[in-house]
């Protein structure tokens, strides 16, 4: 399933779709305990999102996340099955062997993230992009207290600062970032602009802003800075922007 990744130049609005014990939830600030449930049919609302013109979604198997062992392989192959050739789906959490990453893009995944993997051995996530291509591998940078972190954001996990986290992958040929200020997950409190900016300026690849978004606005303000795209999360599920107007932010 080679070259579906990425079109350069091209802005991704990316609606989330985070699972929790086959629910689509949303946390606040990665904490587990902080739980929000949207739905209890995770192709349902990926249906959803496609229908109304989505045309990439950012899944995340927050169980795979906090142990692989736990991943809900059978439900995130549903979302991306049902949604077929209609849109492009990628997939985070729990996914740091080859192996696992090999299974996700041989079931139709578009592109895979990777975190805590690469974070603590960036030559691995080199050899992800050797072997399927640059597009289809993205390193997600979540960032707590200036310093990449990834265990499932579990307090207490070993950091990187991002930037140096950012120079070494893409040293190692990675080219997309997905940036999430943890601080502001799920807070509808705006993004992280002067993080992202300063990543940006750095111009050592695509960086794809979460975390935060909270209107069209916000959508608006991230591409000005030179992002390439956003996640937008718990503003869809909640109406503080609808789809429709998040696409047009996007262009």
């Amino acid at each position: 399933m080679k070259g579906k990744g990425a079109s350069a130049g091209v802005f991704e609005l990316l609606p989330a779709i985070d699972l929790q014990g086959g629910r689509v939830v949303r946390l606040l600030r990665g904490d587990f305990g902080a739980v929000t449930t949207y739905s209890d049919d995770g192709p349902a609302v990926a249906d959803a999102f496609v229908g109304r013109g989505a045309r990439w979604l950012h899944v995340v198997d927050l169980d795979g996340a906090r142990d692989p062992r736990a991943r809900q392989t059978e439900l995130v192959a549903a979302i991306v099955a049902r949604v077929g050739e209609r849109a492009r789906v990628e997939v985070a959490g729990g996914l740091r062997d080859e192996r696992a990453v090999d299974a996700c893009l041989g079931a139709g995944a578009a592109r895979v993230v990777v975190g805590t993997a690469a974070l603590r051995d960036p030559a691995f996530a080199g050899r992800l992009v050797e072997q399927f291509g640059s597009g289809q591998i993205a390193v997600a940078l979540d960032v707590r207290e200036g310093l990449a972190v990834g265990q499932g954001w579990v307090p207490g996990a070993e950091g990187v600062a991002v930037a140096d986290a950012l120079e070494r992958l893409a040293d190692e040929g990675v080219r997309i970032f997905e940036v999430t200020a943890i601080d502001r997950d799920g807070t509808l409190d705006g993004p992280d602009l002067a993080m992202l900016g300063g990543l940006v300026r750095r111009a050592r690849g695509e960086l794809i802003a979460s975390a935060g978004v909270a209107s069209a606005a916000d959508i608006t303000a991230v591409r000005a800075l030179g992002c390439a795209g956003a996640i937008v999360g718990r503003a869809l599920y909640e109406g503080r922007v609808t789809l429709e107007d998040a696409l047009a932010a996007a262009g």
